[in-house]
């Protein structure tokens, strides 16, 4: 009896730990959500990532958006540090300004809205006068309600977002068939990997276009930020901001940021260029393709630090120049500089600029890119 008896707890026991291990390798499911309607009647979702240090990052469908973006600092106190608005109507409205969302097909200016591919001129919305900007009017892709997967596994959440560009949308050549992915893991990583591919050749510029402020959005300024960017080099532009073609080394310039230093210790020397402080494109270190550190951001008053990586040829550094004052979530305003972007993507008008790495995708390519921004605290 005392063998039936042990061989039962034995039995007990087992079962309980069978429990245990089901239990904790079980991955929850991505939370999702209605986010409202466009003007158009569309449906748009919001989905929820979470990590195990209570890391947090809010996706919509509309734009393939990051909506926000909750970041521990040492003490563990999460504060979201992207701006962006509390409905579909905010993203909609003339206060947003390109807020967390994917753009593109071609991110950052196009000289005059015209570029020549296989002997033919395509013509483009000029919507930054004089140029094209982050792919168009109506149709770019932070614009469109894209269809999301969320997914789910040991260390990670994310959701793939994945849209069609018909030929011709915004004048661009080619069907694109266009892939972004987001996930959110354990190591308090937010990783972003694009992908896309065409029947037609076309010019292909993707980027991530979050703006940051690691002391909480709505938060004064980013001026006391402190950025590294490891990038040597530059391309300087023209009254327009188009690239010049040239690359030119940054030390001795304001734009010298191969150490770290305060934000606002140069942008007077900035501001009254055609830029208005910093929009600048700089050319990462090492060899393009290769993923690698591209800037080390360091907000001392929380002690958060963002470090983004990617394997793209260069970063565009903007420090919210244009923003008004507008209100976004929970009723808080977004001052000048109070936020800034730090875009991982080909240089500015390369679809122009022969010397200058090319962003043309053809058929029976895939373009891709990386970008990580990695979270930690000091």
């Amino acid at each position: 009896m005392r063998y039936a008896h042990t061989r039962l707890i034995g039995c007990v026991i087992l079962s309980a730990l069978n429990i245990c291990l089901v239990a904790s390798s079980a991955v929850a499911e991505v939370a999702r959500q209605e986010f409202g309607k466009t003007a158009q009647g569309e449906p748009v979702e919001l989905y929820t990532l979470t990590n195990k240090h209570g890391m947090i990052a809010k996706l919509m469908t509309r734009g393939a958006t990051l909506v926000e973006l909750h970041v521990p600092d040492a003490d563990g106190k999460l504060t979201d540090v992207v701006l962006g608005f509390d409905d579909v109507a905010g993203y909609e409205s003339d206060r947003n300004q390109y807020f967390g969302c994917t753009t593109g097909r071609v991110a950052n200016r196009i000289a005059k809205g015209q570029f020549k591919l296989d002997g033919k001129t395509y013509e483009l919305a000029v919507n930054n006068d004089p140029n094209h900007l982050h792919g168009g009017v109506e149709r770019s892709l932070d614009k469109v309600v894209w269809k999301a997967e969320p997914f789910a596994k040991q260390g990670s959440q994310g959701v793939k977002f994945t849209y069609t560009s018909p030929d011709g949308e915004e004048g661009y050549p080619g069907e694109l068939q266009i892939e972004v992915t987001y996930e959110l893991n354990d190591a308090n990583q937010l990783r972003i990997d694009y992908e896309a591919t065409t029947d037609k050749a076309t010019p292909v510029n993707l980027t991530h276009h979050s703006y940051f402020n690691l002391s909480g959005a709505g938060s004064k300024t980013v001026l006391d930020h402190v950025l590294q960017l490891h990038c040597a080099n530059y391309t300087p532009v023209d009254d327009n901001l188009i690239p010049t073609g040239e690359i030119a080394a940054v030390a001795g310039t304001p734009l010298d940021f191969t150490e770290p230093t305060a934000i606002g210790k140069r942008i007077a020397q900035v501001a009254d260029t055609a830029a208005l402080g910093y929009d600048h494109n700089f050319v990462i270190d090492g060899e393009a393709g290769e993923l690698r550190k591209a800037a080390t951001l360091h907000d001392p008053a929380s002690g958060r630090v963002m470090t983004v990586s990617t394997d793209q040829p260069g970063i565009q550094f903007y420090v919210g120049n244009f923003l008004f004052g507008q209100k976004g979530k929970d009723g808080k305003e977004y001052p000048h500089r109070g936020a800034l972007c730090l875009e991982t993507q080909f240089y500015p008008d390369s679809i122009n600029q022969p010397n200058f790495p090319s962003v043309v995708l053809k058929p029976g390519k895939k373009y891709t890119h990386t970008c990580v921004y990695a979270f930690e605290n000091k």
